[in-house]
């Protein structure tokens, strides 16, 4: 018989942040179906009833992860941007660190898009989504004070874009296309994006 080892003593913060290090773990290898707490607590090395201090219920983690995943990619998302470039260029550097993100976390971006949260996170998820948002509006807005792009609703024409990356990212993550080849065409889709598919 293996002998146990002993739980790790855990700060309160640290014990939320190796659950949801342990769960996305999970989540990447197994798919939400194998995600419980009480598995969680094992994992981490912890009485089965601890993770009930940081997470109600499995739906808690499911939002806690989400909105883990909604800070990251919004680090990556401002972290990519360059006020200074042309819009091409920004945008282009935008694409390509929301397709890197989305390769990167397929499962995890499928979690971050799911409708069912519960009502205590729904404020917070709804936030962090208008803050990826709002990222890329301001560029869009930007872009038309510089007049290098059309007026009109600079939400309208955001979604118009968002669409198009996100369908990148979900073709790329039910294996339609290729990551890497996706990736190495991004200028090329971007351009499309912005010039649209008229001959000139």
């Amino acid at each position: 018989m293996t002998h146990m080892s002993a739980p790790r003593p855990y700060h309160h913060g640290d014990l939320r942040a190796a659950l949801l290090k342990s769960a996305e773990r999970t989540l990447r290898d197994k798919g939400v179906g194998a995600l419980s707490l009480r598995e969680l607590a094992r994992d981490v090395g912890v009485s089965h009833a601890a993770p009930g201090r940081h997470f109600k219920d499995k739906q808690a983690l499911l939002d806690a992860l989400a909105l883990d995943g909604y800070e990251r990619m919004n680090q990556a998302l401002a972290a990519a941007d360059r006020p200074d470039r042309p819009f091409e260029e920004r945008m282009t550097a935008f694409a390509r660190a929301y397709l890197g993100f989305a390769v990167e976390n397929p499962e995890l971006l499928e979690l971050m898009f799911a409708r069912k949260h519960d009502p205590d996170s729904s404020a917070q998820l709804a936030a962090a989504v208008d803050r990826s948002l709002n990222t890329f509006t301001r560029l869009v807005a930007d872009a038309q004070e510089q007049g290098e792009i059309v007026q009109g609703d600079p939400e309208r024409l955001t979604t118009v874009a968002a669409a198009s990356l996100h369908g990148l990212a979900a073709l790329i993550a039910g294996c339609a296309l290729d990551a890497e080849e996706t990736l190495a065409g991004l200028d090329t889709h971007v351009h499309l994006l912005l010039h649209g598919l008229r001959p000139r």
